[in-house]
């Protein structure tokens, strides 16, 4: 027997791995089932054909309802001109609507396996930013609705999203069918490779231009450079450029010498605060400092908080509160953050309805946005943080790092299949980082059955989506709902 503390491993005893216990989070040394034959046993409970079809709940609320349920809580003079976003076409509506499409979900088969969800997966919410060298990542990048779901929810709202986004701009149905059936096999595809590889290759896959290419989107290779070229120069910098005003009175240079600045009005979408408000989010910052890693600390202590005002953001984010806070630094050059008022994701209410419980102990509202990002991307935002402002969540990010977007509904016909299989592709690797891609891998397989499915799913959502929308329009009309358009 070898001596105990020796470093001379057993013989013949099987104490070779019983010597090590098995440590709670991570892997068991079991002989359970693979993850990928786990997966592909679910294929008999929920075949993978069965995702074309949606059942609608009993007692689902008209367009009109619904959309009035989603801004309760919101600031009441700026519905309006949330309600005309979401009245301009399908799309936008769909935009709008995470909830009610969450609600509906609940009428469509799920395996069980569970991710941490975008939660608002449209093909509007994949863009460029910056990362911390100011090098471009393309990702996911809107997370106000994340949270623990089935994989299944982001997928059909993104085929969904890619039939109303080809139909807007003008593209047949069998090239909007394709888009979403390309989207689902791009998904299928990049997560049976993300199985294959090393944890930790699979884990640090950035999403960048090789991504492109293994997603065959090679057509869209100009207009990602486009909008590229674009992202480099939507900076902080520019932003305060064009929304702020040099201020020249007494008293009104900072210790360099630098003039101070302060926003300018430029309603509805920017205005200036009360004093009073102002310094309650300013006040703010020093929660959300402390949420922030350690390292940060020392780059922010070289900004000094100059202004604050309130600036409307997004189609489903309309009516939030939401705040751009303007900071420079010793030679006067500016970074501007977000504060952004963070609501319980829209999809929470119906996730017990597939079987997957709120937690138990409720979250920072900020917090949960904050941590739901850190989770999907590969790299994020180096200032992500939280805080509370006037007893309300919000999170607090960069605004403006170099951020650009492809707008779907604006590209040509023979770009639909192409944006698709880059968006799947990019979903399958955000998912992969919270759930075994072995198992969904395992899943969905290697045949096209369920790019078939979802892509006939997305159709037909595609069509009710049209029908709410028109609803919601009819309801502008007649003046039931009120609605600001074109801002």
């Amino acid at each position: 027997m070898a001596d105990v503390g020796s470093g001379t491993p057993g013989r013949g005893t099987g104490l070779g791995a019983a010597r090590i216990p098995v440590v709670p989070g991570f892997a068991a040394r079991t002989a359970a089932p693979a993850p990928r034959a786990r997966g592909k046993a679910l294929r008999e409970r929920v075949p993978r054909a069965a995702h074309a079809s949606v059942v609608y709940p009993v007692g689902r609320p008209d367009a009109v309802r619904a959309t009035e349920e989603s801004n309760r809580g919101r600031v009441p003079e700026l519905t309006p001109i949330r309600v005309g976003r979401m009245a301009a076409t399908p799309f936008a509506f769909l935009r709008g609507s995470a909830g009610l499409m969450a609600h509906d979900l609940t009428g469509t088969p799920v395996t069980g396996v569970g991710v941490q969800l975008c939660g608002d997966a449209h093909a509007a919410n994949f863009g460029l930013y910056g990362d911390a060298r100011g090098r471009l990542v393309i990702d996911l990048n809107d997370f106000d609705e994340t949270v623990a779901g089935p994989w299944e929810w982001d997928v059909k709202r993104l085929a969904t999203s890619l039939v109303l986004a080809g139909r807007e701009a003008g593209a047949d149905e069998d090239t909007c069918r394709s888009g979403a059936r390309d989207a689902v096999g791009a998904y299928r595809r990049t997560m049976r490779l993300l199985a294959k590889l090393p944890a930790l290759d699979a884990w640090n896959a950035i999403a960048d231009e090789e991504l492109v290419s293994h997603a065959d989107a090679h057509d869209l290779a100009g207009t990602l450079e486009r909008v590229s070229e674009k992202a480099r120069s939507n900076t902080s910098a520019r932003f305060a450029a064009r929304s702020t005003e040099a201020l020249d009175g007494a008293g009104d240079r900072g210790a360099e010498g630098f003039a101070r600045r302060r926003f300018v009005d430029a309603p509805p979408v920017l205005r200036r605060v009360s004093d009073e408000e102002a310094a309650a989010v300013a006040a703010a910052l020093g929660e959300y400092l402390g949420t922030l890693s350690e390292d940060r600390l020392p780059l922010l202590a070289r900004y000094a908080i100059q202004d604050v005002a309130f600036r409307i953001v997004g189609t489903g984010s309309v009516g939030t509160r939401s705040y751009v806070v303007l900071l420079l630094d010793h030679r006067g050059r500016p970074l501007v953050l977000q504060v952004k008022e963070a609501r319980a994701s829209a999809l929470l209410p119906y996730l017990p309805a597939v079987g997957f419980e709120a937690p138990s102990t409720p979250m920072h509202e900020g917090r949960r946005v904050v941590l739901g990002q850190k989770r999907i991307q590969v790299v994020s935002d180096n200032l992500l943080g939280w805080t509370t402002v006037r007893g309300r969540p919000f999170q607090v990010r960069q605004f403006r790092n170099r951020k650009g977007s492809v707008d779907p509904t604006a590209l040509p016909a023979d770009q639909i299949d192409d944006y698709g299989r880059m968006t799947g592709a990019l979903l399958a690797r955000a998912h992969a980082h919270s759930a075994d891609p072995r198992l969904i891998a395992g899943y969905c397989g290697k045949s096209e059955e369920l790019d078939v499915a979802v892509a006939a799913f997305a159709m037909a959502y595609a069509d009710r989506t049209e029908a709410d929308h028109a609803a919601l329009v009819a309801s502008v009309r007649s003046g039931r709902t009120a609605a600001e358009l074109g801002v």
